[in-house]
């Protein structure tokens, strides 16, 4: 199997604060693997560090084999991988399409889903997009972050809570979406609260606390590590 994303080591700060403590963690191309954990646990902090998005770190992050921890944030993209941060970051001045199609192309090799692509999978999309960004639903909004990083490019997709707060009927779309990403091939590391939305969709679960990967396991193993998960996550 090709690794698309492997972490040895790592360790990340804020400022003095110290979040991440030796995480270590390997995805496959073409897995979804969820990072498991509560809040405060350092799961964003991980997707956040991979992206170099927080203060020093130090270890090792390699994209598609390639050492990526001294790279800066855009280089990071340009290894196709696509960052979907909690706060989505719609622009509220623009119009539904005019904010897909704002992100560059990240991959020389892969142009990304065309417009009609992403249409097909989010059909509320092109029903809103003349409509003003922030005059989008919650759902609606979080679809458009996701589908303007299919646009750019990105294989590997970090995603951060896409089902949060998300009316049912729009996190069954979601998880539709995930099936459909999965199956074209692309790689996805999803950090979930959402345990019921996470675990059908996911190949494999890491559950982080304090900082430190103290779980991991495959999807056939989950019943048999429902009593750890409740200890942890009181899931």
């Amino acid at each position: 199997m090709t690794v698309a994303l492997e972490l040895k080591n790592l360790q990340a700060w804020y400022g003095e604060s110290h979040i991440l403590h030796d995480v270590n963690l390997t995805v496959n191309q073409g897995e979804v693997v969820t990072l498991l954990g509560r809040n405060g646990a350092g799961r964003t902090t991980t997707l956040r560090a991979i992206m170099g998005l927080t203060g020093s770190r130090k270890g090792s992050i390699k994209i598609n084999g390639r050492e990526s921890i001294q790279l800066p944030t855009y280089r990071v993209a340009h290894l196709g991988v696509g960052y979907c941060p909690e706060e989505r970051g719609i622009f509220s001045s623009l119009s539904a399409e005019e904010n897909l199609m704002l992100p560059p192309f990240v991959s020389k090799d892969d142009r990304g889903m065309s417009i009609d692509e992403i249409y097909d999978m989010f059909p509320n999309l092109k029903e809103r997009r003349s409509s003003q960004g922030t005059r989008l639903s919650g759902g609606e909004q979080q679809m458009l972050a996701v589908a303007r990083i299919l646009r750019t490019g990105a294989r590997l997709l970090l995603l951060d809570e896409i089902s949060e707060g998300l009316a049912p009927v729009i996190v069954q779309a979601l998880a539709r979406m995930i099936t459909t990403l999965k199956a074209k091939g692309y790689t996805i590391v999803m950090v979930e609260q959402n345990f019921r939305f996470a675990a059908p969709l996911a190949d494999r679960f890491y559950v982080m606390e304090h900082g430190q990967i103290v779980e991991s396991f495959a999807a056939a193993e989950l019943q048999q590590k429902m009593p750890v998960l409740n200890s942890l996550l009181g899931v």
